[in-house]
């Protein structure tokens, strides 16, 4: 085995990185698409002051004011349609405030009232995966890809749920589904590539990233993560300059991704740049300082030139971070 791809498969969160589920790391998430977007206001015919405080508080994203709000609205009749619309309302405020659970209940209970919209069914099912509760979120997800077959977000979905349940084949058909059904879903070309690379079929992963790369050129924000996670599998294949090439277009696109530097710092350090591996390893702890992984490959690099007390004083910061490790050092 060589050495990239020996210490690829010493530090396993290396591998995750671009997949890690909810959402930590990858699998690529569109930041608006799984936040639920309020109807407007003057549906829930509120009246004008308990409208305008309501206004009010949601452009301030004051969510408790707002939450107070609809819960004194929906009291006075809990059991009719008006309130169901206020329970979607409020399920839209306990979203964007964080609290999964609420926002689940909420929805449950408008349910009970009233069918629930397609669109909010789909929040459940992201409600329900912030809960870490795949099964509630397949059953629902399952649900709206029977419902609507032209919709590629559910297979997609779907095949999140295995690929973060390490059901690697079984994520690759859903994704696959939903590239049937949108042949431009550059999110799911990128994750079906990273399922490839598990399965350790590393060229159609490799043309998967460059796909998902090319489909997302148009886009006003490309997404880094199809580099990153290109240049993973390059240096796994110990392809150096080519990974540190993907690497880097990725870090042209976010140069705040600490994972992109970290990775790089690994690419340099396997082309005997340990320096210039040491600086990449320092932005990306900089950048996230709850990042254990840049810690040890520093004490990694500091121990191979013979900085004994840095290797160390690395160390001791790797497990504090990660208490649980046994670091591995040559």
């Amino acid at each position: 085995m060589n050495r990239a791809k020996g210490r690829l498969l010493i530090l396993p969160a290396l591998l995750l990185a671009g997949a890690a589920f909810i959402l930590s790391m990858h699998a690529q998430t569109s930041p608006d698409e799984t936040a639920p977007r309020p109807e407007s206001s003057s549906s829930l015919h509120l009246d004008p002051q308990v409208a305008s405080a309501l206004q009010k508080a949601m452009e301030e994203h004051d969510y408790a004011t707002a939450e107070k709000l609809l819960l004194a609205e929906i009291d006075r009749d809990p059991h009719s349609q008006r309130s169901a619309r206020l329970l979607d309302y409020a399920g839209t405020v306990y979203f964007a405030n964080q609290d999964y659970l609420n926002a689940a209940v909420a929805w449950k209970k408008s349910e009970a009232i009233a069918p629930l919209d397609p669109k909010l069914r789909f929040s459940l099912a992201m409600a329900y995966v912030r809960l870490r509760r795949p099964d509630w979120a397949r059953t629902v997800l399952e649900s709206l890809a029977r419902e609507n077959g032209t919709d590629p977000l559910y297979p997609y979905w779907l095949g999140r749920l295995d690929y973060d349940g390490q059901f690697y084949n079984a994520a690759i058909k859903h994704f696959q589904r939903a590239i049937e059904i949108d042949p431009k879903f550059a999110r799911a070309y990128d994750n079906r590539g990273l399922c490839y690379y598990y399965e350790n079929q590393n060229d159609l992963a490799v043309a998967d990233f460059q796909k998902a790369i090319a489909l997302d050129l148009g886009s006003p924000h490309p997404s880094p993560w199809p580099y990153l996670n290109l240049g993973i599998t390059q240096q796994f294949l110990n392809r150096l300059a080519d990974s540190e090439k993907s690497i880097r277009d990725a870090l042209r696109l976010d140069p705040e991704l600490a994972r992109a530097h970290f990775q790089l710092g690994t690419v340099l350090e396997d082309e005997d740049k340990p320096q210039a591996a040491l600086s990449e390893l320092k932005e990306a702890s900089r950048l996230d300082p709850a990042y254990p992984e840049p810690h040890m490959a520093m004490a990694r690099i500091y121990h191979k030139i013979g900085q004994e007390d840095e290797a160390k004083q690395e160390v001791k910061i790797y497990l504090r971070l990660r208490p649980h490790s046994t670091p591995d050092l040559p």
